[in-house]
């Protein structure tokens, strides 16, 4: 096939999480020419007949617009032009993005199904707060944990509003405040299959090493930024269906309840934490997570074993299907 990698117009000088979507793109495209497929390469942008002309006499679009202008919460403008357009592509529709990409949002869609999420609240009242608990204060747009750090985990009303402050003067946008689990950390990720999801082996976030005083949290740090204990000694570790039998199914049924309450398509992430008493709560969920060849999507998928070229075709596969 004749395919478009159509990935977000990342400036010279972004963040590392915003240059990933370049380095990513160049794996893709490598993937793809080796399982035979005609590859061409552009940014995105948002004038119709620019885009319309870039996509024209292509099968698909492999989309890997995470950002436009740099802001995630637009990324769902992509795959509504591309859709008007009328092209085949990967991953999430415009629906399903625009829902998932806004956090508040989407866990009430959660807790509507009956997937167990965190409490949180959200300014300017800050309804159901309860002052005496710890709570992690969250971008409700943005994703790549932009704002997480050990100071996002504060108690009391006073202490969430001088937090979420500062952090829309810094990065801008809307934030919230969600009950701060304290436990475990999994990020499952998700492929689809026969246009069913196929939740892929259960990857947990350990964190080796830690030093006492900081909370086990997957921070900014930890996901970009080399070097630091955050990134080090953040480890990836499968094996808990074996493990942990009665947990692994509990995680899985609430996963895919995740995939179908959204329905979304190509492959996901589902983030979420396990409490000390050892129930799952959903945080987050990525339709459209990274998919770089050391990312977690690509690490389940090896522990299912399928090679990076095959997971790349999985995907591409299943904008056609």
């Amino acid at each position: 096939m004749r395919v478009l990698l159509l990935h977000s117009d990342v400036a010279p000088d972004a963040p590392p999480d915003e240059i990933d979507t370049l380095e990513t793109a160049d794996a893709i495209e490598i993937a793809l020419k080796a399982c035979g497929h005609d590859v061409g390469r552009a940014a995105f942008t948002r004038d119709y007949d620019q885009l319309e002309a870039i996509v024209s006499g292509h099968d698909a679009v492999f989309n890997l617009v995470e950002a436009v202008d740099g802001l995630g919460s637009l990324a769902g403008i992509a795959p509504r032009m591309l859709d008007e357009i009328g092209v085949p592509f990967t991953g999430a529709d415009a629906v399903a993005l625009a829902v998932t990409s806004d956090k508040p949002l989407s866990k009430r869609k959660l807790a509507e199904v009956g997937v167990p999420t965190p409490p949180w609240c959200e300014p300017p009242l800050w309804d159901g707060l309860d002052h005496d608990r710890k709570y992690i204060v969250k971008s409700a747009t943005e994703d790549a944990s932009i704002g997480i750090d050990a100071d996002s985990i504060v108690t009391g009303l006073d202490r969430i509003k001088a937090r979420a402050r500062m952090c829309s003067d810094r990065w801008g946008g809307r934030w919230f405040a969600e009950l701060f689990v304290d436990g475990r950390e999994f990020n499952i990720a998700v492929l689809e299959r026969d246009g069913e999801p196929w939740v892929l082996p259960l990857a947990e976030m350990t964190f080796e090493n830690w030093p006492e005083d900081r909370p086990r949290i997957v921070g900014y740090d930890a996901k970009w930024t080399e070097n630091t204990i955050e990134y080090d000694q953040t480890i990836r570790v499968f094996g808990h269906e074996e493990k942990e039998p009665a947990l692994a199914a509990l995680i899985r049924d609430y996963v895919a309840r995740s995939w179908k309450a959204f329905d979304l398509r190509g492959s996901a992430r589902v983030d979420l934490r396990v409490d000390r008493d050892g129930n799952p709560w959903i945080l987050e969920i990525n339709p459209n997570p990274s998919i770089a060849p050391f990312c977690g999507l690509t690490a389940a998928a090896e522990q299912a074993g399928l090679s990076y070229e095959q997971l790349i075709d999985a995907v591409l596969h299943s904008a056609l299907s």
